[in-house]
């Protein structure tokens, strides 16, 4: 009877705790309501109105705001750049990244000041390093047409061209955030056990071998980490366009969320903002999917 009272009593008090431990969720679940939920469903909401933005009338739109995005002549280019951006810097972070964490896992003078330095750029905003970029870049005044004129050459319009324009915002925000690929590999690499290694360089395995056959494939869950957050984050790049180009020349080079501000704010269709942000947001969830499940079939392909 006693061990029986004494069982029923501890499964009371872990019961206590568990009830206690649910109550210190709800801060966290309150502002992911107010912050995350509540404006996720308001968009939905609003993009099946027009709206102005401002105005106490609102109009039921049905799927007009939705079917106008066929209808939109920006929208398929601006989509084109939108899947430049996350798959360009995606691809370029994962370069850099795992390059830099190679390099730096091994017998490196000041590695860890190294990696340092390479981090810093994340911790940055993306304004002020979109604004450092653009006093290098610009055409009067820049750094790197100063620098072509003192060694006799000509000034460039680096950021008047269209396809120049793509190609440093893709770049700039490559090099920003390829440090945060690089600790994600780093602590990959630091998971792998050296047996493994070892045991090939006894066999007489080279290092490529290595890399490709043990390194490579032990570092998967790395690697899904990091494409999915840069490709979510490339998707979505908002700061260095608005701050290097301004979408221009034209509409040339706006992502889908410089051009759902610029709907909002400047052409005063929040409705229309609001289909858009929502199509921004299906495409981020079915590219994060996508690439999950691909890696998934990748790596059941190199273990079988």
């Amino acid at each position: 009877m006693r061990i029986s009272r004494r069982v029923h009593i501890r499964a009371l008090s872990l019961e206590k705790r568990r009830n206690w431990t649910n109550v210190l969720y709800l801060p966290a679940l309150v502002l992911f309501t107010l912050f995350t939920f509540y404006p996720l469903v308001s968009g939905i909401l609003m993009s099946f109105q027009y709206w102005n933005g401002y105005s106490v009338e609102r109009t039921f739109a049905g799927l007009g705001n939705y079917l106008n995005i066929g209808r939109d002549l920006y929208f398929q280019p601006i989509l084109f750049n939108t899947i430049l951006f996350g798959v360009g810097c995606t691809i370029l972070q994962q370069i850099l990244g795992m390059a830099l964490a190679v390099i730096l896992d091994g017998r490196v003078a000041g590695r860890n000041m190294w990696r340092a330095i390479l981090y810093m750029p994340v911790l940055v905003s993306p304004v002020i390093m979109g604004s450092m970029y653009y006093m290098v870049l610009q055409y009067n005044g820049g750094a790197l047409n100063d620098v072509l004129l003192l060694l006799g050459g000509q000034k460039v319009a680096w950021l008047s061209d269209t396809n120049m324009s793509l190609m440093w915002i893709v770049l700039i925000n490559a090099i920003q955030f390829m440090g945060l690929s690089m600790i994600l590999y780093l602590t990959g690499l630091q998971n792998i056990s050296t047996m493994y290694i070892e045991a090939a360089r006894v066999d007489g395995a080279s290092a490529w071998y290595i890399f490709r056959r043990i390194t490579f494939p032990l570092l998967f869950p790395a690697i899904v980490t990091s494409v999915t957050m840069n490709l979510i984050g490339g998707l979505k790049l908002f700061d260095i366009i608005k701050v290097l180009t301004n979408g221009g020349p034209g509409y040339a080079t706006n992502s889908m969320s410089t051009y759902i501000s610029l709907v909002y704010f400047s052409g005063e269709k929040a409705g229309y903002a609001s289909a858009l942000g929502v199509v921004l947001f299906f495409m981020i969830l079915l590219a994060a999917l996508a690439v999950n499940r691909g890696f998934e079939r990748w790596e059941r392909k190199l273990n079988g």
